[in-house]
């Protein structure tokens, strides 16, 4: 009896020249993609590593020269006159427009007169208190860095209260998705078009075709923009606060969601649908009973995995008025207060953490 060995070789499919030709193209096309890209995104690891002191610095600042503190004490000097001069020329513009006087080089002389006075009268305790808290801010500035991050009470509480706002407009932006992701998302995949619109005839398929190319397109535009550009828009229309990031919201992880529904309804089991459908039950039955039976572990998932990524997205609508805690961290890094910045990103890094421990918990108990 003869008996043949089979090799690998043997058991594997053999192709023609012609597909093993278009694989090695398609090979060469993605190296030379690679090969363009990198050069073109100027991705130098070298770089880094050379570069890791300005990062240091960068994260937990520099040390300070006593040139910076010679001039942090220049500039703290000049404080208390500053503070008066603003408080004077309140006064000398208001005695001036009583007086009928338009002079802006009286305004000046008599704002530099009385300035003078008052600031040699001042307590100099008082003097001293302002030139020291002055000096601290200015050497702490000049020092940068991000840590060790703001831990004082009453700005732990400011960006507590605006954290929560932020958590705010990702539940109702993503809630606002889902609602309406869920039904038109039916409208998006084929197979669940067809339950509405189950005629074979020309006319038929062509108004399938339509609904679908349009759903799809649809959800293409409101996924194609960012959040923070829809914010723009919303801010310009309805004004500042936080209504106006939860549109941008809802809309971009509309998209989002609808694309991935419709997707997931695609792939699902037809016998179901079809014993429920050879039971005499009516489209939105089938979709009840036998469509979101099989997708809706998806959905949950793809749901929360959504509000996540929205408070991440949320946290920095507040750039462009759009309300939550994105404010915040545009006003400290204008003002250079970079460790009050490290706060709020630490508080936003550690609700991110919780509310995915939490969302995990509910995965488990739908997926």
């Amino acid at each position: 009896m003869n008996t043949t060995t089979a090799t690998l070789q043997d058991l594997m499919p053999q192709r023609g020249m012609l597909p093993k030709l278009a694989r090695t193209a398609l090979w060469l096309i993605t190296l030379v993609v690679l090969a363009v890209t990198y050069v073109y995104c100027s991705i130098d690891p070298v770089k880094l590593i050379e570069k890791r002191e300005n990062g240091i610095a960068y994260l937990f600042g520099h040390e300070v020269t006593q040139a910076d503190r010679d001039s942090a004490r220049r500039q703290a000097k000049k404080l208390p006159k500053i503070i008066i001069e603003q408080e004077v020329s309140r006064t000398v513009r208001q005695a001036m427009k009583k007086e009928g006087i338009d002079n802006p080089i009286e305004f000046s002389t008599r704002v530099a007169a009385v300035a003078k006075t008052e600031l040699a009268q001042m307590d100099p305790a008082k003097k001293e208190k302002i030139m020291e808290e002055e000096f601290a801010r200015l050497l702490d500035e000049k020092r940068g860095g991000y840590f060790p991050p703001e831990i004082r009470p009453d700005k732990l509480y400011m960006y507590t209260k605006s954290l929560i706002e932020t958590i705010a407009m990702a539940i109702w932006g993503t809630l606002f998705a889902f609602v309406v992701a869920v039904p038109l998302s039916m409208f998006a995949a084929r197979n669940t078009l067809k339950l509405f619109i189950s005629s074979n005839s020309g006319r038929a398929n062509a108004l399938r075709e339509i609904i679908w190319f349009f759903m799809r397109r649809l959800l293409d535009f409101c996924r194609g923009f960012n959040e923070f550009v829809m914010a723009l828009i919303f801010v310009a229309v309805i004004g500042l606060g936080p209504f106006a990031g939860v549109l941008a919201l809802a809309i971009h992880t509309f998209g989002v969601l609808g694309k991935v529904f419709s997707e997931g309804i695609e792939t699902i089991d037809p016998g179901q649908v079809e014993a429920v459908e050879a039971s005499g039950a009516s489209p939105v039955q089938i979709i009840a009973f036998a469509v979101l039976p099989q997708v809706m572990p998806l959905i949950v998932s793809y749901s929360l995995l959504r509000f996540e990524s929205n408070v991440r997205s949320a946290s920095i609508l507040g750039f462009v008025g759009a309300g939550g805690i994105g404010y915040l961290i545009f006003d400290k890094i204008n003002g250079y207060m970079y460790r009050e910045v490290c706060t709020i990103m630490l508080l936003v890094i550690f609700t991110v953490t919780v509310i995915d421990y939490l969302c995990g918990i509910l995965r488990k108990k739908f997926v």
